[in-house]
C-alpha cells in the first residue's frame, strides 16, 4: 500500500507542476485577449468619429469638442478621452486621470497602443493621428484594464479547479492501475524466491500471473554473481582470476576456440617416434593460457604429420598432454585446400593487403573458392562441437574472415567474439580486394569484432562505410547490418603475466656466460637480439642494414658487439618468403665479410624454431633487442623480452609502425625505413646508463604485467557476458509483448 501511496503522491505532484507551469500561460492568454478586444473598441471609437472631431478642431469650436469627448466617456469601457496638440494636452473629459500627460502616450504616424499606470491598476492608452485644419495631433482613448485582469484570474481559477479535478482522476486511476499490477509482480516474486530458496528447477506459475518466476529466480542468480564480479580496470589479472571473472559471469557458458594454427603439433621422427611440438605463434602463445583458464574446445587444423593417430574416433584429443584441461578438435584439410585457402588467400592476399608493407597481394577466384570452403567446413565442425544453441564462439585472425557470418546461420543464438589479430588498412587500400564485400558481411556476423588499436577499428568502420549499406553508431563504435548489430572494440593483446617460458631460467648473469660460450663470444661481448619468423613484414633486413650503417659510423664497436638474429623457416612454399630468407643470408654474409674477421662474425644468424625456454634465455643475455617491424598489429616478441628481463636491464628498440608502440612508449621508438636513425638508437641502448635502463624497464614491466593476455581475454569476455544479458532482456521484453499480445 505504501508502494501505491506513493505512485498516486507521485501522479499528483507531477499533476500540480503541471498545473503551475500551464497557470500562467492561460492567465496570459486571456489578458492579452481582453487588450486586444479593447484596441479593437479604441479603433472603433476613433473611426466613429474621426471626421467630426477633425472639422470641429479646424473650426476651433472648442465646446463642442469638449461635449463631443464627455458623451463618447460616458460609455462604461471608455475612462476618458482628449487631445494630444503635441505636448499640451487639450479637451480633455472630467475622468481624464490628473497624472497623465501627452509625453506618457506613445505616440507615431499610426496608430500605437501603450500602458500606463493609474493608481493601482493599468490604462490601455490607444493614440490615434489626427490631421486638425493643416495641425498633426492625436486623439488619445483611454480604457481601464482592471476589468481585463479580473477576467483573467476568473479564467485561472476556473482552469486551476478543471484541472486539479482530471489530475486528481488521472492519480486515482493510475493508482488503481498500479495496485493490480504490483499485486501481480508481487505474488510473481514471492513465487520465484520461494521456489530458488527451495531449489526447484521448474517452479509451477499460474498463467494469470505475470510470467516471471524463472526470469526472477534468474535474475537473483545474476544479482549474486554480480556482487562477484571481477572489475576489468582493477584486477591483478591470472588464470584465477579470469576462471573466477568466467564462473561469475559466464557460469554454465560454453566456450569454442577456432584458429587456423593449433596449440599442439604431433609429428612423426625419423626415428618413428611421436614428438610433440608447439608451434612458434603469436597467436598461440597470446591464446593458449587462456583456454587453459577456460576450458571448452579448441577447434584448429590438424597440421601435424602424426596428428591422425594421437586422435581419437571424433577427430579430438584432450590437451595439454601433462595435464589436460581442454579438448583440442582437430580439421583435416587436403593439400589443395591449404595451398588455396592458406598460402594462397590468406597469405598472398589477405596478409600482404593487411600489412602494406609494399608486397604486391595476388589475388586468385581459384583461391578464395578454397578458403570459402574451407571456412564451410570449420564452420560444420564448429556446429559438430556445440552442445548448446548459445555458445560462446571465439573465431580468431584473418584465415577465417566469412566463418562468423557462417557460423550466425546456423547458430543464430551464439555469441561470436572475432579478433583480427593482424592490422587492418586504410579503406582505400582495402578496396583493391576482389572480395571486400563478402569479408565485411563475413565479420559482421560476429556479436564482437576486436582489433588491437583503436585506429583499426576506425579503418575497419571506414571500410564498411564505403563498401556496404549499413548503419555505423560512431559514438557506441557500432555497425548495423542486416537486422544485427555488430561492437567494434580495441583490445590490445598481450602475454601471461608471469610467463611459463621464465620459470626454471637461470640467473642473468649465468644466461649470459651460457650463450656467450655457446655462440663462441667473448665474455665481455655486447650482444643484440631479434627472435620472430621469416616474414618480410618483420624488417629483418632492415634491422641489418642498420648494424651495417651503426659498425661504419662508429667502428669502435669492431669486436665488441654482435648482433644475433634468430629466424624460424616459414610459409616456404611462398616465393617471397624464400626469397626473403635468401636475402638475409646473403646480407648477413656480406656485413660480415665487411666487418668481421679473426674470428669475429658482427651478425649472427640462427635459422632454425627455438623453443620458449631457449628464447628467454637468449632475451636474459642480450643488451638490447631490436622489433623493426615494417608493420604490425602488436608484436608480442617486444612484450616478451619485457617479461624476461626480471633484471630490470636491457634496452627495448621498437617499431613506430607496431601496435605495442603505443603501450611501450619507454622503448626507442624507430622508423625501421631508416637506417642511420636505428643505427643511432642502437648506439644509444648500447651505451645507455644503467639507472636509465632500470627505469624504463620498470615501467614496461608493469605495463605488461598490468595488461597481460588474461586481461585481454577477460574484457572480450565479459564484453560478451553483458552483451549476452542485454540480449536476454530483449527476449524476455518480446516475449512478454507477445503474450500480452495473445492476452488482449
Amino acid at each position: 500500500m505504501r508502494i501505491i501511496f506513493r505512485f498516486g503522491g507521485i501522479a499528483m505532484l507531477v499533476a500540480a507542476i503541471v498545473i503551475l507551469a500551464v497557470l500562467p500561460f492561460a492567465t496570459s492568454f486571456v489578458e492579452q485577449w481582453s487588450r486586444r478586444d479593447v484596441e479593437l473598441r479604441s479603433r472603433l471609437v476613433f473611426n466613429s468619429v474621426r471626421d467630426q472631431v477633425s472639422g470641429l478642431l479646424a473650426r476651433n469650436d472648442a465646446q463642442k469638442v469638449s461635449a463631443l469627448f464627455e458623451r463618447i466617456a460616458s460609455d462604461e469601457r471608455v475612462l476618458a478621452i482628449g487631445y494630444c496638440d503635441g505636448q499640451e494636452l487639450r479637451f480633455p473629459s472630467r475622468n481624464m486621470p490628473p497624472s497623465f500627460s501627452c509625453a506618457e502616450a506613445a505616440r507615431s504616424d499610426s496608430e500605437s497602443f501603450s500602458i500606463v499606470r493609474n493608481q493601482d491598476h493599468n490604462v490601455l492608452v490607444s493614440s490615434f493621428p489626427l490631421n486638425a485644419g493643416g495641425r498633426r495631433g492625436h486623439l488619445v482613448v483611454l480604457h481601464d484594464l482592471s476589468y481585463a485582469e479580473q477576467r483573467g484570474g476568473e479564467a485561472r481559477n476556473y482552469l486551476f479547479l478543471a484541472l486539479a479535478g482530471v489530475a486528481f482522476g488521472a492519480a486515482a486511476l493510475a493508482a488503481m492501475i498500479a495496485a493490480i499490477i504490483m499485486r501481480r509482480w508481487l505474488a510473481s516474486i514471492r513465487q520465484a524466491v520461494e521456489h530458488a530458496r527451495s531449489g526447484n528447477a521448474q517452479p509451477a506459475v499460474e498463467e494469470n500471473i505475470m510470467p516471471l518466476g524463472q526470469e526472477i529466480r534468474d535474475v537473483l542468480h545474476e544479482l549474486e554473481a554480480s556482487r562477484r564480479t571481477i572489475d576489468a580496470a582493477h584486477t591483478d589479472w591470472n588464470p584465477a582470476t579470469l576462471r573466477a571473472a568466467l564462473s561469475n559471469e559466464l557460469s554454465g557458458s560454453e566456450v569454442i576456440v577456432v584458429s587456423n594454427r593449433e596449440p599442439y603439433i604431433h609429428n612423426r621422427t625419423e626415428s618413428g617416434e611421436i614428438a610433440l611440438q608447439i608451434p612458434a605463434s603469436g597467436l598461440v602463445s597470446a591464446l593458449e593460457p587462456v583456454v587453459r583458464a577456460c576450458g571448452g574446445t579448441w577447434v584448429a587444423h590438424g597440421s601435424g604429420t602424426a596428428d591422425r593417430e594421437t586422435v581419437d574416433v571424433n577427430d579430438r584429443v584432450p590437451v595439454p598432454p601433462s595435464h589436460p584441461s581442454y579438448t583440442l578438435r582437430r580439421v583435416w584439410l587436403t593439400e589443395e585446400e591449404q595451398d588455396g585457402y592458406y598460402y594462397g588467400a590468406a597469405n598472398e592476399g589477405l596478409w600482404p593487403l593487411c600489412h602494406i608493407a609494399f608486397v604486391r597481394p595476388v589475388f586468385r577466384e581459384a583461391d578464395w573458392q578454397f578458403y570459402r570452403s574451407v571456412n564451410e567446413k570449420f564452420a560444420q565442425a564448429i556446429v559438430a562441437e556445440a552442445k548448446r544453441e548459445d555458445p560462446i564462439i571465439l573465431v580468431q585472425d584473418y584465415h577465417f574472415a566469412l566463418l562468423p557470418r557462417m557460423i550466425r546461420d546456423r547458430l543464430p543464438r551464439a555469441t561470436i567474439v572475432t579478433f583480427w589479430h593482424i592490422p587492418w588498412p586504410n579503406a582505400e587500400t582495402f578496396g583493391i580486394c576482389p572480395w571486400r564485400e563478402e569479408i565485411i558481411d563475413g565479420l559482421l556476423g560476429s556479436s564482437i569484432l576486436g582489433f588491437h588499436t583503436q585506429a583499426h577499428c576506425n579503418n575497419f568502420m571506414d571500410a564498411v562505410d564505403s563498401y556496404v549499406e549499413s548503419r555505423i553508431d560512431r559514438e557506441k563504435d557500432s555497425v548495423f547490418f542486416g537486422g544485427e548489430e555488430t561492437l567494434i572494440r580495441p583490445y590490445p593483446i598481450s602475454i601471461e603475466w608471469p610467463p611459463t617460458a621464465l620459470e626454471g631460467q637461470k640467473p642473468v648473469e649465468e644466461c649470459r656466460r651460457i650463450v656467450r660460450e655457446r655462440l663462441g663470444l667473448s665474455p665481455d661481448m655486447r650482444i643484440g637480439v631479434g627472435i620472430e619468423r621469416f616474414d618480410y613484414t618483420k624488417g629483418i633486413l632492415d634491422r641489418m642494414q642498420a648494424i651495417d650503417v651503426l659498425l661504419t659510423e662508429n667502428p669502435d664497436w669492431h669486436g665488441n658487439f654482435a648482433f644475433v638474429q634468430v629466424a624460424a623457416p616459414t610459409r616456404s612454399k611462398l616465393q617471397n618468403y624464400r626469397i626473403l630468407q635468401e636475402e638475409a643470408e646473403a646480407l648477413a654474409r656480406d656485413i660480415n665479410q665487411r666487418h668481421g674477421g679473426d674470428g669475429y662474425e658482427p651478425i649472427k644468424l640462427l635459422i632454425r624454431h627455438h623453443e620458449p625456454d631457449e628464447v628467454f634465455e637468449l632475451f636474459r643475455a642480450a643488451d638490447l633487442c631490436i622489433v623493426s617491424s615494417l608493420h604490425d598489429g602488436m608484436n608480442l616478441v617486444a612484450k616478451e623480452f619485457v617479461a624476461a628481463r626480471d633484471d630490470e636491464q636491457g634496452v627495448l628498440i621498437l617499431s613506430a609502425f607496431a601496435g605495442a608502440s603505443r603501450e611501450l612508449s619507454e622503448a626507442l621508438i624507430v622508423n625501421p625505413y631508416n637506417a642511420h636513425a636505428m643505427s643511432e638508437a642502437i648506439n644509444r641502448a648500447l651505451t645507455m646508463p644503467q639507472p636509465e635502463q632500470r627505469e624504463r624497464m620498470r615501467l614496461m614491466r608493469d605495463q605488461v604485467k598490468e595488461r597481460n593476455v588474461y586481461r585481454w581475454a577477460g574484457q572480450m569476455l565479459l564484453a560478451a557476458s553483458r552483451l549476452r544479458k542485454q540480449q536476454r532482456i530483449r527476449r524476455l521484453i518480446a516475449r512478454g509483448r507477445k503474450r500480452a499480445a495473445a492476452n488482449a
